[in-house]
């Protein structure tokens, strides 16, 4: 089994900072790309920022110059860094991540964490 387990949301005013983690945890092999999206209420879910297993990043362009996103391969870490926070920036965040298992080493599977939640206050 694998877990992804965000955390770090919380509620910021507008101009603000957060900092978001994710761990992957569990039978893990290998994890490929990983990622954080958001869904605020009402709203699909969409994509905030991803980064591949050499570090390779893309970010929509709503957070472009605002967030980063990095990754810790030793620890099996995510994390986001929020800069210049904006009201609409407020959703729930959700980490992403392809992995291989011991469970099934033939390919890379689609996880997603519960999310963690971000108010921007204005």
């Amino acid at each position: 089994q694998v877990q992804l387990v965000e955390s770090g949301g919380g509620l910021v005013q507008a101009g603000g900072s957060l900092r978001l983690s994710c761990a992957a945890s569990g039978s893990i092999l290998s994890i490929n790309g990983m990622g954080w999206y958001r869904q605020a209420s009402g709203k699909q879910r969409e994509l905030v920022a991803t980064i591949t297993s050499g570090g390779k990043s893309n970010y929509a362009d709503s957070v472009k110059g605002r967030f980063t996103i990095s990754r810790d391969n030793a620890k099996n870490m995510v994390y986001l860094q929020m800069n210049s926070l904006k009201s609409e920036d407020t959703a729930a965040y959700f980490c992403n991540a392809e992995i291989m298992t011991t469970a099934y080493s033939f390919g890379y599977g689609n996880y997603w964490g519960k999310g963690t939640l971000v108010t921007v206050s204005s």
